[in-house]
């Protein structure tokens, strides 16, 4: 019997058991379909993560006040030996190949303006932000850069400028932060969330006059944009340079971006493995499945086994064809599995626009080779005990 004679008589005894054959192949199919839409998701994450590191662009080091050998956000570390100052911000920028640097303060304040309030986040930053951080101004102006003599201005964001004055112009009006009168010169372009920071519910205001409203004497961090032809690693050593020289000890801690993508890139990856494991629990269930059922299927076929020895059978053809009839199982199962979970996950990305979802074809690949290694793993013993059978004995059996 050559191996087409095989498969034709597995696939005809799978048909002839449509119902058995049907719930056997579901275990597969839903195992396979949990491990594509939750990789999907695992994926949708990694990749919605990476977007929002990199939506400030790609040559960015951050300065942080303090030794520290951890990554970390913004304001993690504060310097205990000597502060990150607003001339430190001001030298770097000389330095080659550093295209332009933003000093930064965060704080929560009250803001006001006329009958309206809110509390929202309070960004003191350098007049470079449009450029570092990559965000344009919609109306209006920027901050001007007058370090050491910074004026009561603020740059609103586009959900603050909403929420303070509707759809009236705020250019030019006042409004209170804290204590302070600042008049409003600015509206920028809407930018979204980063990590769950809106920076469109946000006022920017001088780094000086947010350092006096929050009693601040160093810098929260010290964002830094480099030529995009220089090297990430030579630019940060020639940071770390100028900073010793002026502290007179490694007192920082400088982080590029390649680092914390990298970092953050690992993470994510564990997740998205942890997630496929949580899958592939269902595709350890649906083997079992198949197990049993072949097992049954030697029980209940016996007669036809020893037909099939009389005339004139080898046990290795006893042996391939019920190993034919579980890989055909878990053949269907797998492609079913990788089919309904696609359908499931363009389905979550219709109706969950906000649930990032990114087919993960690793791990489907993956998927869809594993269920057939679960075909031959649980095909092998009923297909051994199948072989077995004495011819006679197995006639008798009826």
């Amino acid at each position: 019997m050559n191996g087409m004679d095989l498969i034709k008589l597995a696939l005809r005894t799978l048909v002839s058991h449509k119902q058995r054959s049907l719930l056997t192949a579901l275990g597969l199919i839903i195992g396979i379909a949990a491990v594509v839409i939750l990789t999907s998701i695992g994926r949708g994450i990694h990749s919605f993560v990476l977007s929002e590191f990199t939506q400030f662009g790609t040559h960015l080091i951050a300065v942080y006040p303090g030794k520290t050998t951890t990554l970390g956000l913004s304001g993690a570390t504060i310097s205990t030996v000597r502060p990150l100052s607003e001339d430190d911000a001001a030298s770097l920028s000389k330095l080659e190949q550093i295209a332009a640097v933003v000093p930064v303060v965060q704080g929560n304040a009250r803001i006001e303006a006329g009958q309206r309030q809110r509390r929202a986040n309070v960004l003191g930053v350098g007049a470079a932000v449009p450029t570092v951080w990559q965000i344009k101004v919609e109306s209006g102006r920027f901050l001007p850069d007058d370090v050491g003599n910074p004026r009561a201005f603020a740059v609103l964001g586009s959900k603050m400028r909403d929420e303070l004055f509707g759809t009236g112009n705020p250019l030019g009006q006042r409004i209170r932060i804290g204590n302070d009168s600042f008049r409003v010169i600015g509206v920028m372009q809407s930018k979204g969330q980063i990590l769950g920071f809106d920076l469109d519910d946000t006022v920017y205001l001088p780094v000086g006059k947010a350092m006096e409203m929050f009693d601040r004497q160093s810098l929260m961090e010290v964002d830094v944009l480099y030529a995009s032809e220089a090297r990430a690693e030579q630019v940060e050593q020639n940071i770390k340079r100028h900073l010793t020289a002026r502290h007179g000890r490694e007192d920082f801690t400088v982080i590029t971006q390649n680092q914390m993508l990298k970092k953050m890139d690992s993470v994510l990856n564990v997740l998205t493995l942890a997630v496929a494991a949580l899958g592939g629990i269902s595709l350890l269930v649906g083997s079992v499945g198949i197990l049993t059922i072949m097992t049954i299927a030697v029980s209940e076929r016996v007669t036809e086994i020893g037909l099939l020895r009389a005339i004139g059978a080898e046990r290795r053809t006893i042996f391939r064809l019920f190993l034919s009839e579980a890989l055909l199982l878990s053949l269907s199962g797998g492609a079913g599995g990788v089919v309904l979970g696609m359908i499931l996950v363009q389905l979550i990305a219709a109706f969950l626009p906000a649930l990032p979802v990114q087919l993960a074809w690793g791990y489907i690949l993956s998927a869809f080779s594993v269920s057939l290694l679960i075909g031959i793993a649980s095909g092998v013993t009923p297909a051994i005990k199948a072989s077995r059978l004495n011819p006679l004995e197995a006639l008798r059996a009826e």
